[in-house]
């Protein structure tokens, strides 16, 4: 008989990481944009927050650029979360309101749920953990609700293909966000 392994004490999988700290020309104005809260599962608080654009910042350390992707809410709180390349040329591409020629990925998964009856419905960021952000996408299908766990580069490059809102959990906002001066 097998023993069935533990997962209690072990870290959780890498995602996408929390930064260091905000370059100044990374916080662009989004102007005035409505408040919207909603509840991820009817106890957590979350707030909208909008993509404001994917940068890339040189890392003095290892001479490499590095892609991040910045969400501001309404109260102006900024969040900077580290993403991978791949991730943040396909964020780009929705911002953008380009196609490829052929579907990328993300177009992939989004007409993969829509073809099987479901609905993108939000997106929500709703954990940072070890410097660790996670997400959930939740789809409507068959008068349900599904959520699945994703990286949140993932979850944001299918909710803006979707036209889903993205929304994070006030608790990681309190813990990442920084104001715009």
């Amino acid at each position: 008989m097998v023993d069935e392994p533990s997962f209690e004490d072990e870290e959780r999988p890498e995602g996408d990481k929390l930064p260091d700290e905000i370059p100044d020309e990374a916080l662009p104005d989004l102007g005035g944009m409505p408040e919207r809260e909603a509840r991820s599962d009817g106890t957590a608080e979350v707030k909208e927050v909008k993509v404001v654009g994917v940068y890339e910042h040189q890392d003095a350390a290892t001479a490499q650029p590095a892609a991040f992707v910045l969400l501001r809410d309404n109260q102006g709180r900024s969040v900077l979360i580290w993403i991978g390349r791949p991730e943040a040329f396909a964020i780009s591409v929705a911002l953008e309101g380009a196609t490829a020629d052929r579907p990328m990925t993300h177009d992939l998964m989004k007409n993969l749920v829509i073809k099987l009856g479901g609905d993108i419905e939000r997106i929500v960021i709703d954990d940072l953990w070890h410097d660790t952000y996670y997400a959930k996408i939740h789809i409507a299908m068959n008068g349900n609700v599904v959520e699945i766990d994703s990286r949140p580069s993932d979850a944001i490059a299918l909710g803006l293909r979707a036209k889903a809102p993205i929304y994070m959990a006030e608790t990681v906002l309190e813990q990442a966000a920084v104001y715009e001066e």
